[in-house]
């Protein structure tokens, strides 16, 4: 840790020499800033960047060294903020080597392989020698490439299980359909059945209820044996009539 701070305090003392003139008072404040830095002092140290970037609101040194103040203090996004504006205020190498390299390392702690990867290419186009950013850019791609695996084996495995899903939901749909089938299916052939049998009925109805001035072949036959028998009688009363007309022949006295 205390390397690090060394490394922000060469870098920012660096800075001073190279960067464009600053307002006197701004610069001031951000040395102030600085040994507050050096000593942990963050929340001071922040308090004397902003009152330097009040001055003066192209002091590189002030927006870059507030940054890692919020860096270190971890304050994750209001750090990422504030390095994409120094970022955007400087034209110097350096400086935006710096601040894209410790923006990938915020978003390797964030677990954003695909930020972290970006940053620190861009710190390398900056400074193509810094062995550490050359080897956070292969470790953020590594982990980038890990984590595009296991978001499509995730993917895979969601795929999967939806179609075992819609597979087991068309099952469902077919057995509820055929099982509708075989309910309608048994209801029609019981309406069929109950059909059939009432025109059986109504058949048997016609067979024992003739229509009217229609005689069955049976009721036919009983009228006929009837007429018959009855001509029987009347013929065996004509005949018996006959007999006791006939004269009766007396024997004679003689």
């Amino acid at each position: 840790m205390n390397r690090v701070v060394l490394i922000l305090l060469f870098f920012i003392i660096k800075v001073n020499s190279q960067e464009l003139k600053i307002n006197k008072d701004s610069n001031n404040l951000t040395l102030d800033g600085n040994i507050e830095f050096a000593d942990k002092n963050l929340i001071e140290a922040e308090k004397f960047y902003r009152k330097s970037i009040s001055k003066d609101s192209l002091n590189i040194n002030a927006s870059y060294n507030l940054a890692n103040s919020f860096y270190r203090n971890e304050l994750k996004q209001e750090a990422i903020n504030q390095y994409k504006s120094s970022i955007k205020k400087t034209k110097s190498k350096e400086t935006l080597h710096k601040s894209f390299h410790n923006l990938g390392n915020i978003y390797m702690q964030n677990e954003d392989y695909q930020n972290a990867v970006n940053s620190f290419k861009n710190a390398l186009l900056n400074n193509p020698t810094d062995d550490e950013t050359r080897y956070n850019y292969a470790l953020a791609k590594e982990l980038l490439k890990n984590e595009q695996k296991d978001n499509k084996k995730d993917d895979k495995d969601k795929k999967n299980d939806k179609d075992k899903k819609d597979k087991k939901d068309k099952k469902n749909d077919k057995d509820k359909k055929d099982k509708k089938d075989k309910k309608n299916d048994k209801d029609n052939k019981e309406k069929k059945d109950e059909k059939k049998d009432q025109k059986k009925d109504n058949k048997e109805d016609k067979k024992e209820k003739p229509k009217p001035n229609k005689i069955s072949p049976e009721q036919l036959k009983n009228l006929l044996k009837a007429m018959d028998n009855q001509e029987k009688k009347v013929q065996q009363k004509i005949n018996k009539k006959k007999m006791k007309g006939s004269p009766v022949k007396n024997k004679k006295d003689w």
